[in-house]
């Protein structure tokens, strides 16, 4: 294994996970990064990774996997820089603004296609062909994999703003997505929830009626993503996938909402070994922006 030193970047909406690791994905130092402004947030990853080469050696190559809407097409000028990101400050932000000074290689994806790639190679997506990774936290993502490249067409999926079958009678609130009310993100994510119910579905006890409407609007993005891939598994990350309870109630919501229409052997009955949680937990997203750095060098 090469052991050149790469510098890993997990953006997500609450924070910044920043490490230097050896080719090996070993990890030799690790910091992590309040997500604020572009202004305050960049200066910090570059003193990080000054102070740590300096004390481990010079970076080859950065694999960053960013919260968007991002620009990730490599042929693009603007590869690396943010969209139409409702995140205050971070439109027209680009990723090679603050790294480009250490003359390396850089590879930018999203953060959920980040994980998805963590998820294949050393995690519960290993030996599926088709993966599909989706977080559900601060925000709604989604990212596929094939063979280990990430799907894309002229930008990112954005499986987070799929429009969402909504009971207004079950479910009065009407979203809270500055583009689109109630999308999946703006029904789903962490903060329509706390919106809501004033609390995180943990903090309300994980109630059963209030966990299958969350359950419900998931499972809705399941089973457009077996339609429309048919991968060998799907994954489910992000901090309120971390809701007791909520894993196996997708499972029956999308197994429910399948109808029976899809007979494989990748389905099995009850979809516990096809829905499953991340295998490399809160880690997947770091190991898949060590392994976008290797990448970057062509390995």
């Amino acid at each position: 294994m090469d052991q050149r030193l790469i510098g890993a970047i997990e953006a997500g909406g609450t924070k910044f996970v920043a490490a230097l690791a050896r080719g090996d994905g070993t990890v030799l130092a690790e910091t992590r990064i309040a997500t604020r402004s572009p202004a305050e947030c960049f200066p910090d990853l570059a003193a990080f990774f000054a102070q740590a080469a300096a004390a481990h050696g010079p970076i080859a190559a950065f694999g960053v996997g960013s919260f968007g809407p991002i620009d990730v097409d490599p042929a693009s000028p603007a590869y690396g820089t943010f969209t139409t990101t409702p995140k205050p400050g971070w439109s027209g932000a680009r990723y090679h603004d603050v790294l480009g000074r250490f003359g390396v290689p850089i590879m930018v994806d999203t953060d959920v296609n980040g994980a998805a790639l963590g998820e294949w190679e050393k995690g519960a997506g290993q030996g599926c062909r088709t993966l599909a990774y989706t977080t559900v936290g601060t925000g709604v993502g989604c990212g596929v994999l094939k063979d280990g490249t990430s799907l894309m067409g002229f930008s990112h999926y954005e499986g987070g703003h799929i429009p969402i079958v909504r009971d207004a009678a079950r479910d009065p609130y009407q979203g809270f997505c500055p583009f689109h009310g109630d999308c999946l993100e703006g029904l789903a994510a962490g903060p329509a929830i706390k919106a809501r119910w004033e609390q995180s579905l943990s903090e309300l006890g994980s109630p059963p009626e209030k966990v299958d409407l969350i359950a419900d609007y998931v499972a809705q993005l399941a089973v457009n993503l077996i339609l429309l891939h048919m991968p060998d598994r799907l994954i489910f990350g992000g901090g309120v996938m971390k809701t007791p309870g909520l894993i196996p109630a997708l499972r029956k919501a999308t197994e429910t909402r399948l109808a029976g229409y899809i007979k494989a052997p990748q389905l099995d009955p009850g979809l516990e070994r096809y829905i499953v949680g991340p295998g490399l937990g809160d880690e997947a997203g770091i190991t898949g922006a060590i392994a976008l750095g290797r990448r970057a060098l062509g390995l």
